[in-house]
């Protein structure tokens, strides 16, 4: 029989404030560690007996089960794992991190910023004193012939030893829970905790909490006296273990809708399912991201052997699929004892590189063979797509022959087959970011026969930029930044239009009041155009830049408008004010039709300012007056 008493093996009192304060970074991380500890023990347990080293009974199934008493005030962890004999806890529980505490002790007492302090010391364990006054457990081998074993320490370095009177194989650590941590008493919380670690845990998990169990025996209804189902908190077999080739659309969208609580289904999806060079399986989802992007938080959730580790860690998942949603598990990954805190910086990246590759691969996958859908999904995964090639050269390179545009015409293009579409644009790719504004422009576009793209999420400046930068011979240029050549009628009217602007120019500068507008006549095909305006691409860019930055840089001096007033020669009201302002008696109605028209051309430019809005509106309500 054993009674002992003791001093646990650490050669110093500082591993216990240790522990508490640095070793987790979450305090219901304690409930992690021990629940792993005890599905280590049962795959332990497992692998004995497939290699015939231990006997389990015919109906062994694995278990493992969460007690709460609130009245008593604890919480005990059981598992029918491997459990240990009485050396076993001397070894393992009294010297903790046996192979080097006391080095552990000397080089990191410190260091209380360092996350990578514990590295492979193996201090699960201990985890439980993060909430408890005292920790019990109660344990016996699987082995024959072992007698049970109780241990029991309030936290410091001081132990005791005695027989147990547990009857199964396994173990069951109690925890009797601290004033500061009684908010884990709480059932409805500890299953929340429990279905955040171990929604899909390779063994089924049950949370009973004594109280209410107590509360039904004493019921006496006859419809408590049915023996209730017990039902596990998890799902032993997550999607992502079962082969690609056997899982429906509908599991898939399924799997989606139980994990992410989303109700939109996604769009498409990528099951990742590799032994080599790493071991890692999971299912990458992307869901509708639409022009909200920037406001979007994806969730990529880190397994480890089935225990979820952390939602999106940047060292594993590349920054730019955190806006996507998946699970990935891997029990290759190099975790320290919190199970958080990644090492081994050279194999995360390779799985960081071949995650990147698996994305870049499924989009080229479906832009060669089912355009037709790549298309469809564009407008929601295009934010993601762009953001990714900024952030990702190897992403980007893989994908850049795939990045599509949609036009004003309704189609999607590719840059190359824009501009073999486009040849009168001169490497030029001209877009629109607001299809409303720039209608005006978007119908000479159309009558001319010519396309724009659409440009018009939060993150295409940005992209467009970047582009530029990486094909240095092609140049973005909003519709309104310039006029193509074969929009202009001939130019055999150049003495007529250079008479023309002289007069046109004498006239805009009297109505409008604006001495340092530029003006220019060309004769447009469309003659239904009166004028339009134009704005430089590079001084519209800087002020959207410095805008940005939170408008700290004063655009205004350094780069002033330079918009262009473009007069149509073709129009017959263009021409008229010119004729009109020589007349007697009819100079006021040139300077009214000119101001008009000028302000006709801003209105499809971007909106008036309030006063011009007035003046705008009084002028209009003056000519139907007029016309009436």
């Amino acid at each position: 029989m054993i009674n002992e008493k003791g001093n646990i093996s650490i050669q110093t009192e500082n591993i216990f404030p240790i522990i508490k304060k640095w070793l987790y970074s979450e305090k219901d991380i304690f409930l992690r560690e021990l629940v792993s500890n005890a599905s280590d023990a049962i795959s332990k347990l497992k692998k004995l007996s497939d290699i015939g080293e231990a006997k389990l009974p015919d109906d062994y199934k694995p278990r493992i089960t969460v007690s709460l008493n609130k009245e008593k005030g604890t919480i005990a962890i059981t598992d029918n794992g491997i459990g240990m004999t009485d050396e076993e806890v001397k070894k393992y529980i009294n010297q903790i991190a046996f192979s080097g505490a006391k080095d552990f002790i000397e080089k990191y007492k410190d260091k209380t910023d360092d996350q990578q302090i514990i590295g492979h010391f193996g201090l699960g364990f201990y985890s439980a004193f993060m909430v408890s006054t005292k920790v019990r457990i109660d344990t016996l081998s699987y082995q024959e012939g072992q007698s049970a074993v109780a241990w029991e320490s309030e936290g410091d370095t001081e132990y005791t030893m005695e027989g147990s009177d547990k009857k199964d194989f396994g173990t069951t650590i109690t925890l009797f829970m601290a004033d500061d941590s009684k908010e884990f008493l709480d059932s409805w919380k500890l299953r929340e905790i429990l279905r955040k670690y171990f929604a899909f845990l390779q063994y089924e998990i049950y949370l009973i909490d004594e109280n209410e169990k107590k509360e039904e025996k004493q019921e006496d209804k006859k419809e408590d006296q049915k023996e209730k189902e017990e039902k596990p908190l998890n799902n032993t077999s997550p999607l992502w273990l079962k082969n690609p080739r056997e899982c429906t659309d509908e599991e898939y969208k399924s799997f989606y809708h139980e994990v992410f609580t989303d109700f939109n289904d996604p769009l498409f999806w990528i099951h990742i399912n590799m032994d080599y060079p790493f071991n890692m399986k999971g299912i990458i989802y992307f869901p509708k991201l639409k022009h909200e992007f920037e406001t979007m938080e994806g969730k990529i959730k880190l397994f480890y052997n089935q225990v979820f580790v952390a939602d999106n860690i940047k060292e594993v998942i590349p920054e730019f699929l955190m806006l996507l949603k998946g699970c990935l598990d891997c029990p290759d990954l190099p975790l320290n004892v919190s199970r958080s805190f990644l090492q081994n910086e050279g194999y995360v990246d390779r799985i960081s590189s071949h995650i990147t590759k698996k994305v870049a691969d499924k989009l080229q996958l479906l832009f060669k063979k089912d355009r037709e859908s790549y298309e469809k999904y564009w407008e929601d995964i295009n934010p993601f797509v762009k953001y990714g090639c900024i952030r990702e050269p190897k992403f980007f390179e893989k994908v850049k022959s795939i990045l599509i545009y949609k036009t004003i015409n309704d189609k999607f293009v590719t840059q190359e087959e824009y501009l073999e579409q486009n040849k009168e644009a001169d490497k030029k790719i001209y877009y629109v970011n607001d299809e409303k504004q720039q209608a005006q422009y978007i119908r000479m576009f159309k009558d001319n026969n010519m396309d724009a793209v659409i440009l018009n999420t939060m993150i295409d400046s940005h992209f467009i930029s970047f582009m530029e930068a990486e094909n240095r011979d092609v140049k973005f240029m909003r519709v309104d930044a310039d006029i193509i050549d074969n929009m202009k009628d001939d130019e055999s009217k150049g003495d007529e239009n250079k008479n023309l602007q002289e007069k046109l120019e004498k006239i805009i500068k009297e109505a409008t009041g604006k001495d340092k507008l530029k003006i220019k006549v060309e004769g447009l095909k469309s003659e239904s155009t009166p004028a339009v305006i134009l704005l430089s691409e590079e001084s519209r860019r800087f002020k959207e830049m410095s805008r940005s930055f939170g408008g700290s840089i004063n655009t205004a001096d350094l780069f002033p408008d330079e918009e262009t007033l473009v007069l149509n020669s073709n129009n017959t009201m263009v021409k008229r004010i010119a004729d009109l302002y020589e007349e007697d008696n009819r100079k006021e109605d040139a300077l009214t039709a000119a101001c008009h028209i000028y302000d006709l051309a801003l209105l499809n430019h971007r909106q008036l300012e309030p006063d011009a809005m007035v003046k705008f509106i009084e002028r209009s309500n003056s000519l139907l007056m007029r016309l009436l």
